[in-house]
């Protein structure tokens, strides 16, 4: 595959959804890709990962899967259209017999490319299944690896795109600790610090791994949503923010912490011909630590999730209806032909 060396003006998204919202969140996410179009004129325009409704264990979750072809994905292919710039967001996809956490890359010439979460993260077990692509898609722009949430903090990200790629991007919804009187003590004022750092590091941390720039644009703002296994108990919370774009030395060029609110941030970046990293790459299974509280609700709720996406298949009691689906990539003289046949 052959790099050519360019300069591109990226933007990321900080945007504040809500649960479940699906129609009212597309229409915010249009909106603020629209104002950043308008003021900056990038070259690519990035939203989080679970753009169309943020990740949450919550009974509205039952109704935010749509079609690969639907509403998302066209919403943002007429944005990269009307904008004249690349266009990336994520949803959770019908795809054939199985939902999974897509993103959507989408090119102005009609062209577009799909990631799929390699593994749905706690609570997403539930609404989704794993995914088996690479995450490169490589655009008129350059070759572009995708990373959803979680695969930014482990290694076998890494691994799959180290040296294919000249750029990295997808995003992340940063959920907090709940706000329960009894944990207060470890998770609010210990664990939460120590979460919003690793938050802050790791764009800049995988950047440095694969020696490409980072478009990591996040969810911000407060949520309230249900607590897997213990039904009744409301988790109150919020998520981090921490969006950011880096360069390849992983230093931060633009940046919005949870203060900040929504928005979004603009910045150069420096595509390199051939991508050097500056970081070796450690052989654990994630590529930081982070505390044990959150490793321990990683195994419990990925264990939940998938039983009760296990029991919904085996009743039929999904919302979603199976449907139809999509190459992970399709060129723009295909684009219509490949639309139209589904």
């Amino acid at each position: 595959m052959a790099f050519v060396a360019r300069t591109l003006r990226a933007v990321a998204i900080q945007p504040t959804l809500r649960i479940g919202d699906v129609d009212g969140n597309l229409r915010r996410c249009a909106d603020l890709v629209t104002q950043a179009a308008r003021e900056h004129s990038p070259d690519v325009i990035m939203l989080p990962e679970a753009a169309s409704s943020p990740n949450a264990f919550d009974r509205r979750m039952r109704d935010v899967a749509r079609p690969v072809d639907g509403e998302p994905l066209q919403l943002l292919r007429r944005l990269a259209r009307e904008h004249g710039c690349i266009v990336g967001g994520g949803f959770i996809a019908i795809r054939g017999a199985e939902t999974r956490g897509t993103y959507a890359l989408c090119e102005p010439d009609g062209a577009f490319h799909l990631h799929d979460k390699d593994l749905p993260s706690f609570w997403e077990n539930s609404y989704y299944r794993p995914g088996k692509d690479d995450g490169v898609a490589p655009t008129a722009a350059g070759v572009m690896g995708l990373a959803n949430g979680w695969e930014w903090g482990r290694t076998q990200t890494c691994e799959r795109l180290m040296g294919r790629v000249q750029l990295l991007g997808g995003g992340m919804h940063f959920p907090s600790y709940p706000d329960w009187a009894l944990t207060r003590k470890w998770f609010i004022e210990r664990d939460q610090e120590l979460f919003t750092q690793y938050g802050r590091e790791l764009p800049g941390r995988v950047a440095r791994f694969l020696g490409v720039p980072a478009i990591h644009p996040s969810h911000v703002g407060e949520f309230e949503m249900e607590t897997p296994m213990v039904p009744g108990l409301k988790w109150r919370s919020h998520t981090i923010g921490q969006t950011q774009i880096t360069d390849a030395d992983g230093q931060r060029l633009a940046y919005l912490d949870y203060g900040d609110g929504e928005g979004y941030v603009c910045a150069d970046i420096e595509l390199e011909e051939q991508p050097r990293p500056r970081d070796p790459l450690p052989r654990t299974f994630w590529n930081s630590e982070f505390p044990l509280s959150a490793h321990v609700v990683w195994l419990a709720g990925n264990a939940h999730g998938r039983a009760s996406y296990a029991i919904k298949s085996r009743l039929g009691r999904h919302r979603w209806t199976p449907g139809t689906d999509l190459p992970d990539h399709v060129p723009a003289e295909a684009a219509t032909e490949v639309l139209a046949g589904r």
